[in-house]
């Protein structure tokens, strides 16, 4: 009798080994079908220049050896840069129509429901300034501006939109 409940625990264990294979396979396909839809969505024209200039601004932080935190510690060091990807990367998704997501989407299922499922949760995780910048409306600076930039320190390629009907940028609802 004292066997019945290891050899419930073994197959708990297997069962668990065996979800967790699948997940891990489930996400290994996923990452392909987003490097795809990402490299689409930044050739796409109808895509905003400002969001894709967020992203691209992303990668060249992770690609740069200046970090907030250093890669040479380990782990903690990619975090930051995997976190700034990731919520330029939603932030892409999300002020892209959804029709050209759903266009340029080739995996399973839809991309933008999860990205939208995403951003619904990420409120009561984030703090409400990381938040604040998911949400908010952002656009590319005038051209002039952005070629003042180069040689000024201190000119914002991308700037948020101010709300039209009080003036104020706009904020971040948070639904806790």
């Amino acid at each position: 009798m004292a066997r019945k409940p290891r050899a419930n625990a073994d197959k708990l264990k297997r069962r668990d080994k065996s979800e967790l294979r699948g997940r891990m396979s489930n996400f290994l396909m996923f990452l392909p079908n987003l490097a795809k839809l990402l490299g689409r969505l930044l050739r796409d024209a109808r895509v905003p220049t400002a969001e894709k200039a967020l992203f691209l601004g992303a990668i060249i932080y992770f690609v740069m050896p200046v970090d907030i935190i250093p890669d040479i510690f380990p782990f903690i060091g990619q975090v930051d840069d995997i976190y700034l990807i990731s919520l330029t990367l939603l932030r892409l998704v999300n002020r892209t129509d959804d029709g050209i997501v759903r266009e340029h989407w080739s995996g399973g299922g839809d991309i933008v429901a999860l990205a939208d499922s995403i951003a619904g949760i990420a409120p009561i995780f984030l703090p409400k300034r990381v938040t604040r910048v998911i949400s908010s409306k952002v656009e590319m600076a005038p051209a002039g501006e952005v070629l003042r930039s180069i040689t000024e320190k201190g000119k914002p390629l991308v700037r948020e939109v101010p709300d039209p009907e009080t003036g104020s940028v706009i904020e971040a609802e948070t639904a806790v």
